[in-house]
């Protein structure tokens, strides 16, 4: 019984004990365990972390909600500097550079293939210009039977450029000659002469050949031997009767005279 009486008592302390202690379960579970006093947040601070993600997220509303007008790039002095420099460049004329090289006229005469024996004309124009002028003598129409008829008996025809003419892959033979200014407005004149009083086309007494031939006579140039070759030939040896292309220093003295107009 003492035992016992002992061991009611011993329970009865410990019950005490633990009243006055207060230790909550769970640390009562971890026998010698450290328990640290963390501080308890305060009602505002608790309102503040509440409210920061409302902030932020108006903040952000905000911005988004901005006019894009209103977003502008900041303007540097280097920036400023630069425009202000193409403003003063772009209001400076800007003018084309002229050529140093000085205006050439010429005469070229030319052979090119044909259905026949072949075709001589004449190009005639300035260095400086892709344009040119074209002339030469051959039966009017694109058909076949002024050119047969025109073998025996003359034909009616046309000084301008004629099929081909115009096509670098069907030229034979070339021969320029290099004028001057003045030299070139009694050549072309000339030429333009000869075109409008050649009404008629032979082939054996007035043709393609005779109509180059004509021109090179006025411009003082050395001439082959006769008009009845071949037009390629006939344009070869013009060119090695005077040595290459040169610049003509003395026309004919029955030469047209000069437009009162510019060649151009």
């Amino acid at each position: 019984m003492g035992a016992l009486r002992k061991a009611k008592l011993f329970g009865l302390c410990v019950v005490a004990v633990a009243m006055v202690v207060d230790v909550p379960a769970s640390s009562a579970q971890e026998p010698g365990a450290v328990i640290l006093a963390m501080p308890q947040p305060q009602t505002s601070d608790v309102a503040s972390a509440q409210a920061a993600p409302s902030v932020r997220r108006q903040a952000v509303a905000a911005v988004h909600s901005q006019p894009a007008a209103a977003a502008k790039p900041r303007q540097t002095a280097n920036a400023s500097a630069s425009q202000a420099a193409l403003a003063a460049h772009a209001a400076v004329p800007v003018t084309a550079k002229k050529s140093n090289a000085p205006v050439r006229y010429y005469v070229d005469f030319r052979a090119r293939t044909a259905a026949s024996y072949g075709h001589a004309f004449l190009w005639y124009g300035r260095t400086d210009r892709r344009e040119v002028d074209v002339a030469g003598l051959h039966p009017a129409t694109d058909s076949v039977i002024p050119y047969i008829l025109g073998h025996v008996i003359p034909v009616p025809s046309e000084t301008g450029a004629s099929y081909g003419d115009l096509d670098e892959q069907y030229v034979t033979a070339s021969y320029r000659v290099y004028l001057t200014e003045d030299q070139a407005k009694r050549v072309f004149a000339y030429i333009r002469h000869l075109q409008a009083s050649s009404p008629l086309w032979h082939g054996a007494t007035y043709n393609c050949v005779a109509f180059i031939r004509d021109v090179a006579r006025f411009m003082g140039l050395n001439l082959p031997a006769s008009h009845l070759l071949y037009p390629e030939v006939w344009v070869n040896d013009l060119r090695d009767l005077n040595g290459g292309p040169k610049v003509v220093v003395k026309l004919a003295p029955e030469a047209a005279p000069a437009p009162a107009q510019p060649v151009y």
